[in-house]
């Protein structure tokens, strides 16, 4: 082995035992992270800088590494951490339509914010005055200081370029080009479930064994529930609200054309059996869209999720030649009633949609009013009922004869509690983010 292998192994040898030092001490202290903290391969890279994983290895630089490990062992202990809280968190998964250089800035305090309020010796460390100035003007507006939070955060105070920089020289540690190296969406999905995986384990240990140990981890085991909630398909969602009815159609699954073909061929034009013109299928046909107009729901909340359900019901399968829906506005009385019969008013109806109210919110009104179009004779078969809402309000005691879903249009992580008879679907603003992207 010549000189240059000789140094090349040394270097890598030296890298790996810093990591699985700064690993171990961890450990130490947070037992309930082992499986995570052990899911990485280290590898030695000029290339990447400094340091960085794509969720699968930890890439380094072997000279910037062997720094930090001699001045500040405590830097390097959080460098592993922070870099864990990306894969914990799958940050690398980036939504469709986000600014990088925003998301990537969020997902860093994000991560920063969460092992600074962590009292355990291996990553403590004083805050600096622009830490805490930053931490204290999110708090004012964000109740769970997670990744999405803070970037909604910055989308909305349009920070200049000298204040960007200022805190990117403040929180970045790691190189996050390696989160978008690889553009194979099934080794994205790979990584990402390996790490869902992870992270719902260590929730539940947690919550369960590991309780008393992670009780000075802060917001940790939150960020986590919101990071591991399931995120509901919603046009899988929205087909519970479906009804079977027959359209004019081939039923190619009980129609063979090799027999009609046949027939066409032998016969001269005769074929040997017809097509049935008539197929049974699922689709929306009588249904009901309530929504909130309080003050206490965001009006842009509610148009952006009316526009993927309208982009949902203009798909061809989801939606009958004639239809009829109600969309009803209600805030603590009913503001108005657009009952739409086909697509052209549908459209119509969400190009010029005003929202009315803006009162106090009171579901029974709605409810009300839906039970005494029923009693008119107003639908063929009301198969249900979508409530758009953040769920601050006063639900009816008594269950309806159709079923009910609570859509709970929320920019924060309150939970609300609905009635046992109804469904209850939370949708935030990634969720309509990463919905409205996949059209």
């Amino acid at each position: 082995m010549g000189p240059e292998e000789n140094l090349q192994e040394n270097m890598e040898e030296a890298g790996r035992g810093i990591l699985m030092l700064a690993r171990d001490e961890l450990y130490l202290s947070m037992r309930f992270l082992d499986v995570a903290l052990s899911s990485f391969d280290y590898v030695l890279d000029p290339g990447v800088e400094s340091v960085g994983t794509d969720g699968n290895i930890i890439y380094y630089e072997i000279g910037k590494l062997a720094g930090w490990f001699s001045r500040d062992r405590i830097y390097v202990n959080r460098m592993y951490l922070h870099m864990l809280f990306h894969c914990i968190f799958r940050h690398m998964v980036l939504i469709a339509g986000k600014d990088m250089r925003l998301w990537n800035l969020s997902c860093d305090i994000a991560v920063e914010a969460l092992m600074d309020e962590w009292y355990v010796r291996p990553i403590r460390r004083g805050k600096s005055l622009l830490r805490r100035e930053t931490y204290g003007k999110f708090k004012k507006d964000i109740q769970v200081m997670n990744a999405q939070s803070i970037y909604r955060y910055f989308q909305k105070t349009q920070l200049e370029e000298k204040e960007i920089q200022k805190l990117e020289n403040e929180f970045l540690v790691d190189n996050h080009r390696l989160w978008y190296k690889n553009n194979n969406p099934e080794m994205q999905q790979e990584i990402n479930q390996k790490w869902q995986g992870i992270s719902e384990s260590m929730e539940t240990d947690m919550q369960t064994f590991s309780k008393e140990a992670s009780a000075d981890a802060g917001d940790l085991v939150k960020q986590m529930e919101i990071a591991n909630k399931d995120r509901y398909d919603y046009r899988r969602f929205l087909q519970k609200f479906s009804v079977l009815g027959e359209e004019i159609t081939v039923d190619e699954d009980s129609f063979d054309y090799i027999f009609y073909s046949y027939g066409l061929r032998m016969y001269e034009n005769m074929p040997l059996i017809e097509p049935q013109e008539w197929k049974e299928v699922k689709k929306i046909q009588d249904f009901v869209i309530v929504i909130d107009t309080s003050m206490s729901c965001s009006g842009e909340l509610v148009k952006s999720f009316l526009e993927e359900t309208y982009s949902i019901l203009m798909e061809n399968e989801s939606f009958f030649h004639k239809v009829n829906i109600h969309i009803v506005q209600c805030d603590e009385k009913i503001q108005d009633d657009k009952k739409i019969t086909d697509e052209t008013e549908l459209k119509e109806y969400m190009e010029h949609l005003d929202l009315k109210g803006e009162g106090g919110t009171d579901f029974r009104p709605a409810f009300t009013y839906i039970n005494e179009l029923v009693s008119k004779g107003e639908f063929h078969q009301l198969k249900g009922v979508l409530y758009f809402t953040d769920g601050q309000g006063i639900f009816p005691k008594k269950m309806p004869n159709y079923e009910t879903a609570f859509v709970m249009l929320q920019d924060d992580y309150e939970e609300v509690e609905v009635p046992s008879w109804a469904m209850k679907l939370t949708v935030d603003l990634d969720d309509l983010e990463e919905m409205k992207h996949e059209h």
